[in-house]
């Protein structure tokens, strides 16, 4: 334990879309990795509720954000990269969705980049902040936890319907920066590889398995390559594993658990 840890989450990356988008880095990193591709979001599968369940490790219905527009907790779960800070840990966040502001708060992060989707176009602003991410990574002194968001799949679904060519399209170029980002990990280091949600049509948010159902690969030192991960994983469980790679003990708020089996760790 100790390592760096690297989540990178796809928006609106649907399972199925793994294979159609033909990147060949998929079947390589499914090989390396720990996987399932039918973890389960939660409802409503929508982009920020989704998040703040990831990051809290709570459903919507515990953190009360059930649109894209952040609202207070009435009764405050402590969030990922709060605990991992309150611990030493230094954290990064890379993403060009502005309302993942709110994922954090102030104090947490150690390196923060938001270049706007929606202001340069979501290839360009994904450049420029996966870029930055991968400078991070390399550098000497990397974050402990970094979170980079590649959001383009979820805004071409939107535009021309998922599954669609130009939104696998989308999904093989969010690939080209995982492969990236795996290249410059030390072999001690964790990557993991998710969504928020999938989609149908031009949408998503319904409970169906189109929108709910999303991959998970974890490549790491405490994860078998090619295992299958546990039937029953959710978007619940990885702030907590995040939390247990780095050798934090989880929220007693959290209800997910965590997927690495190593060492107990004392409840603080």
């Amino acid at each position: 334990m100790g390592n760096k840890v690297l989540l990178i989450l796809c928006d609106g990356m649907r399972s199925d879309s793994l294979s159609a988008c033909g990147h060949p880095y998929v079947p390589e990193l499914l090989r390396q990795s720990a996987s399932t591709l039918e973890a389960r979001s939660v409802f409503p599968s929508v982009t920020l509720p989704c998040h703040m369940s990831l990051f809290h490790s709570v459903s919507p219905d515990r953190h009360g954000i059930l649109t894209n527009t952040y609202v207070p907790q009435v009764r405050p779960v402590e969030g990922l990269m709060e605990r991992l800070s309150r611990f030493g840990k230094r954290c990064a966040m890379f993403y060009t969705w502005e309302p993942l502001r709110d994922l954090t708060r102030p104090g947490s992060l150690t390196l923060g980049l938001f270049a706007s989707g929606r202001e340069l176009g979501y290839e360009a602003a994904t450049r420029y902040t996966a870029e930055a991410a991968l400078t991070a990574l390399a550098g000497p002194e990397p974050p402990d936890f970094t979170f980079l968001y590649l959001g383009e799949p979820d805004e071409v679904g939107h535009d021309r319907g998922w599954m669609s060519p130009e939104y696998l399209r989308s999904v093989s170029r969010a690939w080209d920066w995982v492969r990236r980002a795996a290249e410059v990990l030390s072999p001690g280091d964790t990557l993991l590889v998710t969504a928020d949600h999938g989609g149908h049509g031009r949408s998503h948010g319904d409970d169906c398995p189109e929108d709910m159902t999303i991959p998970l690969l974890v490549r790491g030192p405490d994860f078998s390559p090619g295992a299958a991960l546990p039937g029953d994983v959710s978007i619940l469980d990885l702030a907590p594993t995040a939390d247990a790679l780095l050798g934090v003990s989880p929220c007693r708020d959290w209800e997910g658990r965590s997927l690495f089996s190593g060492a107990k760790l004392p409840e603080i």
